[in-house]
């Protein structure tokens, strides 16, 4: 690997700090006075899809999206000698891909004057922890309301009903439809608290190695044999795959549901397809809700489908309660999934365009596979 910035302190140093900079999971490059790139990490060498000794050859300008706003925040770190962070950059490029948002952090490097270091985050991992964090909390926010529901509703309901069932055994006959009304109305209402009472449970998930291609089998199984029966769904998955550390119940319970809303989705068009698929994607770590914990999330689940999408504008709060685009829908179905994902430890998230819907699961793997993992494999960054 090219390392110019070796020269600026003694070898042992120098081995050292390439150490640190390789084990740090942010693609991180130095840009020397010329504008060449300098030095790169293992996660800069990812992250441009190029060695050391390549990027070294050229100016950091060869490898960005020409008039990117990353050339004038080099300047102007050159000429204020201070660090500047710099938020959302786009990078989108054909080179380095398309979504490429990234947060910048460029600071000047004192001793080596007209050279600064670029430290890339990629907002894909930086989103999925806000996304967990907010889907936590909105989780947290529909437990209050559900049982604060269940309390104060659903008694003086019950009272509402009675007294409709005994004002129909006194009133004419064309009176008796208003009280049936009434009873069926109240009836719909407590089937919704019942609905969000599940959210108010507490209890520690009971958790256990389960085989995902079982629960996803099953899962089809359901739906082929109702909702889906029209719908072609085929399965890509990967045989190798560890364990899922979690509740066998509560996984088909949430794939029941992401598979029911793709084929409402797909709808009645003759193409209509749903897609399983299973990975292994190490890398990614993020914390246990309620522990110190940090846990790997290497098993990626997903649902997609061939559906018109997700409008833009309700992509942002999809798993928010009550956030809905089915006529008769309550919103409730994907925040639980999304309490229950999170109650694993794990991240759900959804990628839609015009005809294609992905629902995304990342969940940990069984205690032994992961232990397996972490003395097997070297974490090579987010995959995506």
């Amino acid at each position: 690997m090219t390392n110019d910035v070796s020269s600026s302190i003694d070898n042992g140093g120098s081995a050292v700090a390439i150490a640190v900079l390789n084990a740090i999971q942010n693609p991180v490059v130095m840009v020397n006075e010329a504008g060449l790139v300098a030095f790169a990490n293992w996660e800069a060498e990812a992250f441009f899809g190029a060695s050391a000794a390549h990027l070294a050859r050229y100016k950091i300008s060869t490898f960005i999206p020409f008039g990117s706003p990353l050339l004038a925040l080099i300047d102007q770190v050159r000429e204020r000698r201070a660090p500047i962070n710099e938020y959302r950059v786009d990078l989108s490029s054909p080179r380095l891909g398309q979504d490429k948002l990234v947060d910048l952090y460029v600071a000047p490097v004192v001793s080596d004057p007209g050279s600064v270091v670029i430290v890339f985050q990629e907002r894909s991992m930086a989103d999925k922890i806000d996304r967990q964090l907010t889907h936590r909390a909105a989780a947290r926010s529909v437990t209050g309301l559900a049982s604060m529901l269940a309390h104060e509703i659903k008694n003086p309901l019950s009272g509402i009903r009675g007294a409709a069932q005994l004002l129909e055994q006194s009133v004419v006959d064309d009176d008796r439809a208003l009280t049936r009304l009434i009873c069926d109305e109240t009836d719909r209402i407590v089937s919704l608290v019942d609905r969000m009472e599940v959210f108010s449970d507490e209890r520690p998930v009971d958790r256990m190695p389960v085989n995902i291609h079982s629960v996803l089998d099953h899962v089809k199984a359901v739906a082929k044999a109702g909702f889906a029966r029209h719908l072609r769904i085929t399965e890509n998955y990967d045989p190798s795959l560890p364990s899922v550390y979690a509740n066998r119940d509560q996984l088909v319970q949430v794939f029941l549901n992401l598979v029911k809303n793709a084929a409402e989705a797909v709808g009645d068009r003759p193409d209509g397809e749903i897609v399983l698929t299973t990975a292994y994607r190490s890398g990614i770590r993020l914390s246990v809700a309620g522990t110190r914990e940090k846990i790997s999330l290497p098993l990626e689940f997903c649902v997609q489908d061939n559906g018109p999408g997700v409008p833009a504008d309700l992509l942002p709060h999809l798993f928010d309660p009550f956030i809905t685009t089915k006529t008769n829908g309550s919103g409730l179905g994907l925040a639980l999934v999304a309490k229950i994902i999170g109650d694993h430890g794990g991240i759900i998230e959804c990628d839609s365009q015009n005809n294609r819907t992905t629902f995304r699961v990342l969940m940990p793997a069984s205690k032994d596979a992961s232990t397996e993992d972490a003395t097997t494999t070297t974490p090579t960054g987010p995959t995506r």
